[in-house]
């Protein structure tokens, strides 16, 4: 992200919190493809991406490791802070692993309070849903109830909610158990069905951007192309290190 000018306000940023299925990947990870990488396809130039989603966090070590400190260092008030987490929320590893019901609530709460506290306006979105179907191809719900946590958080703080579990579980279902294999990061030796190649960060990217304009975070002005179809080419891998 280029530095202004001094005296030239910069525009506005969001800011991503969350894990791999948003993050930025590089070159050695290629095809697979985080959907925050694919999200300024969708927003104009007056809102700047700030993609700080990391492989493997939770609420908990998102927190532990001073990540949120980090946004919290350079947030400005108007800018938005979209926090989706939940996958790694859910592992069985104990140093990542949350309570639905508790931690992950209260984790959610300081994400909300530490935004407004900047000026900021916290967004909370439900995690992107997996690939998974069942023998008669209804695609399945896999976050047990990290969703309707965060929902409960949204509700209790006032926190505006994108429900992209909702809506990428009926994504998921219309494009039917094949069709859904090109967009999640299966290759001839890898059947990943919780991360993304270019189509499907595309897609969720997309599912987040109409999000965003349906509840008024951003104005018509600040998303476009909404419907038009992006080449997969479009997604770019820099080398780990490069800006």
């Amino acid at each position: 992200m280029s530095v202004p000018e001094a005296g030239v306000p910069r525009p506005r940023t969001l800011f991503i919190a969350g894990d791999s299925t948003a993050s930025q990947k590089y070159a050695d990870a290629a095809p697979e493809t985080g959907w925050g990488m694919a999200l300024p396809f969708f927003l104009d130039g007056g809102t700047e991406v700030a993609n700080h989603a990391v492989n493997g966090r939770s609420t908990r070590t998102f927190l532990d490791e001073g990540r949120f400190d980090a946004i919290l260092s350079v947030i400005r008030p108007g800018d938005l802070l979209l926090v989706q987490f939940g996958h790694n929320d859910q592992s069985d590893d104990p140093n990542r692993q949350t309570d639905p019901w508790s931690v992950y609530q209260d984790n959610l709460r300081v994400y909300v309070e530490g935004a407004r506290s900047r000026g900021a306006v916290p967004v909370l979105a439900t995690s992107v849903e997996r690939r998974q179907f069942d023998a008669s191809g209804t695609a399945l719900r896999t976050l047990g109830a990290y969703p309707e946590a965060m929902r409960e958080v949204a509700e209790e703080t006032g926190a505006p909610l994108l429900d992209i579990e909702a809506a990428s579980l009926a994504l998921w279902q219309e494009l039917g158990p094949e069709t859904t294999k090109e967009y999640f990061h299966w290759t001839a030796t890898v059947r990943d069905n919780t991360h993304f190649d270019p189509p499907g960060a595309i897609a969720v990217a997309r599912l987040v951007a109409k999000a965003l304009a349906g509840a008024e975070l951003l104005a018509p002005g600040e998303v476009r192309r909404l419907d038009d179809e992006f080449p997969a080419d479009l997604i770019t891998w820099p080398e780990a290190g490069e800006t």
